[in-house]
């Protein structure tokens, strides 16, 4: 079916005009649409990558002609002075459209998540680590659940050490940090971090002194005898709205200013960082909640005339994390897997007895593993549909 209706060249040749049969007309500037060719003189025909440079491009690059296809699914565009004969597709034209209205006051967020409190999460999304390794279809419907959401939970998981290093690899790979590629989660004597006590821990994302914060957690449960140490998981993104509608001002301290977080352990180690609390793109996107009592450091990068209005907007964003209606709450049972986007969603744990035993096992890895396995599958099972 033809997208557009009609094409045509103006601003002497910088500009095309792209009019749809539905929606506003889109335009494209000729560098731009150079820049993005697909034939095999601008890209590797094997890995797609880019065979020149911004600078290979004349600056004076324009369009000579441009025309569409009788069924309107191709646009053919002739380049000069460099004389060149490019063919898109209007469908990825469509999809890679960047004529929109800009409101870079706007906070944003990506149409691909869902932001939730207790009440508007239905139910946590679960898949059987079987039906994981077995189901395509439900495996990726579970994975593109865990990205919108931010958190997952894996049942029927092997109740035994590693088992979380073989969860990981289905959708990411291991990053191994001074805890090793992966941590016990129990209660020792002298513990080099609170974690590892029965105490409870309040809401929070984890590492945020190291640079580039860990993106995605998984805790595996193997063995879970005590009274208590519930977990309970608070969506950052929805604690951060819910911010900027109560008290923009309070909102945009925490995203102007940085704050410090510091981790001294043992061998060595002693990591340090600073980040927004809440994290914003240059265009306003929402991308990042930092936020983690234990590991605050000394704010030293908001001014004086500031300090006072920033630590009451930390109070508040602090009120809103741990009110009791934005917390989802649940028990690990041994065989239990809990996965949580770092970047977005603050977990948290209830006290738990001294008695009987509680042992999780958990390791990181980056978030750009689980979107690559989101991309090719998908495009993999389209495929198979077609």
């Amino acid at each position: 079916m033809s997208l557009f209706k009609s094409v045509k060249v103006i601003n002497s040749g910088k500009t095309i005009l792209l009019s749809r049969k539905y929606g506003v007309p889109i335009r494209y500037h000729s560098t731009w649409l150079r820049d993005n060719a697909n034939d095999h003189e601008t890209r590797d025909k094997n890995n797609g990558q880019r065979l020149i440079s911004i600078s290979d491009i004349p600056i004076n690059t324009y369009i000579k002609s441009a025309f569409l296809d009788k069924r309107g699914e191709n646009l053919t565009i002739n380049f000069l002075p460099n004389k060149k004969k490019v063919q898109f597709s209007t469908r990825w034209l469509i999809s890679h459209a960047y004529d929109k209205k800009q409101n870079n006051s706007k906070v944003w967020l990506h149409p691909d998540l869902k932001s939730w409190t207790k009440a508007s999460l239905k139910r946590i999304p679960t898949i059987n680590y079987k039906i994981a390794k077995s189901n395509k279809n439900s495996f990726i419907k579970w994975l593109k659940s865990l990205h919108y959401y931010g958190f997952a939970k894996m049942t029927g998981c092997k109740k035994k050490s590693g088992t979380v290093i073989k969860i990981a690899k289905l959708f990411g790979y291991v990053r191994e940090t001074n805890y090793g590629r992966l941590f016990d989660v129990k209660s020792k004597t002298n513990a080099i971090n609170l974690a590892y006590t029965n105490l409870g821990l309040q809401a929070h994302t984890d590492n945020p002194y190291r640079n580039p914060v860990p993106t995605i957690q998984i805790l595996h449960c193997i063995e879970n005898s005590v009274k208590g140490g519930d977990s309970k998981v608070v969506d950052g993104f929805r604690a951060s709205l819910n911010l900027k509608k109560e008290n923009n001002k309070y909102f945009r301290l925490l995203t102007k200013y940085c704050s410090n977080f510091e981790f001294k352990g043992k061998k060595n180690v002693h990591l340090k960082s600073r980040f927004p609390m809440i994290a914003l793109s240059p265009d306003g996107e929402l991308t990042g909640v930092h936020f983690n009592n234990r590991s605050m450091a000394p704010i030293t990068d908001v001014p004086y005339n500031d300090m006072l209005n920033y630590y009451k907007a930390y109070r508040k964003f602090s009120n809103i994390i741990n009110d009791p209606k934005m917390a989802v709450s649940f028990k690990l049972n041994p065989g239990d897997c809990f996965i949580v986007d770092n970047t977005r969603v603050l977990h948290a744990r209830k006290a738990y007895s001294s008695s009987g035993s509680r042992w999780l096992q958990g390791c990181y890895i980056d978030k750009d593993g689980l979107l690559s396995k989101i991309s090719t599958m998908s495009e993999k099972l389209s495929i198979n549909k077609v």
